[in-house]
Parts: structure tokens; sequence; C-alpha cells
């Protein structure tokens, strides 16, 4: 079965870091764009960053400059490594794969991990 496990959720102040990871099994990793997602309450999920089978990556203009996502083809994990955090990033982060190419609509990718809170505080 395909599973997408997200962990490194957490509380921080603004400004600072933390880094997500996305572990994948149950299918072919290196041949499936990793998107990540996030959602706040009371909102609709939103796309963050994606990164492609072939390691081209896209970004919401959001998080251009302060997110960097990546990936381990070797231990079958994604990777968001988030910097000067603010509170309005606040959300639960999901992680999502689909195959071949990215795209930043939801309903377009077809696995999906738990969810991870992140927390930023003022």
């Amino acid at each position: 079965q395909v599973q997408l496990v997200e962990s490194g959720g957490g509380l921080v102040q603004a400004g600072g870091s933390l880094r997500l990871s996305c572990a994948a099994s149950g299918l072919p990793f290196r041949t499936y764009t990793n998107g990540w997602f996030r959602q706040a309450p009371g909102k609709e999920r939103e796309f963050v960053a994606g990164i492609s089978w072939n390691s081209g990556t896209l970004y919401a203009d959001s998080v251009k400059g302060r997110f960097t996502i990546s990936r381990d083809k070797t231990k079958n994990t994604a990777y968001l490594e988030m910097n000067s955090l603010k509170p309005e990033d606040t959300a639960v982060y999901y992680c999502a794969a689909r195959r071949l190419s990215i795209v930043i609509s939801d309903y377009e990718y077809d696995y999906w991990g738990q969810g991870t809170q992140v927390t930023v505080s003022s």
C-alpha cells in the first residue's frame, strides 16, 4: 500500500526555521512528483512547493526565497526547509505525490500524507 508520512512540524518563533520530511513507501518514488500543501483553519488547502521526478521545482509566491523543497531518492524522502517563518505560515502541512510533472491543484495528486502541524508564534 502507498504511504506518505510527514514529520518535523512543531512550534517555532517568527523568524525561525523548521525542516519537514515526507517518507514515501509503496510507490516508484523516483518517477513521482512531490508536492507540499498547507491548510489553515477555515481556509482551503493551498499549494506551497513541488519537486518533479527530474528535480525541477516550483514555489508559491508567498514562500519564494524562504522555503526550499528537495528530495533524496535513495531514502525515498522529500523535504521542505522552511526559513524566516511568519505567523501566516501557521497551518497543517501535507505531503502529496503524483506521477511525473508538477501541478498546483490539489485534486491532481493521487496520494496524501496525514499532515503535520506547523505553528509560528509572533
